[in-house]
């Protein structure tokens, strides 16, 4: 399990409430710290790498348990 600083829970939120409620968890922490995003939409891991790439967050791992994908996301 990877470390985080921050939890968002989005489980049960389609796009694009996930990349809406990741930036306010973003907004939440201080640079370098890392943000745990749970999700259900499966689309949202890959919303969610593209939202890094295009903001130049660090998507450093993805945790799949049944349904739910967490993404751990370091602020840059």
């Amino acid at each position: 399990m990877t470390r985080y600083d921050f939890e968002v829970d989005a489980i049960g939120l389609k796009c694009p409430m996930p990349i809406l409620r990741c930036k306010k968890g973003l907004n939440a922490i201080k640079k370098n710290q890392v943000l745990k995003i749970s999700t259900s939409d499966k689309n949202a891991a890959k919303d969610l790498k593209v939202f890094c790439n295009q903001t130049g967050h660090e998507l450093i791992s993805l945790e799949h348990a049944g349904d739910i994908t967490s993404s751990y996301i370091r602020k840059n």
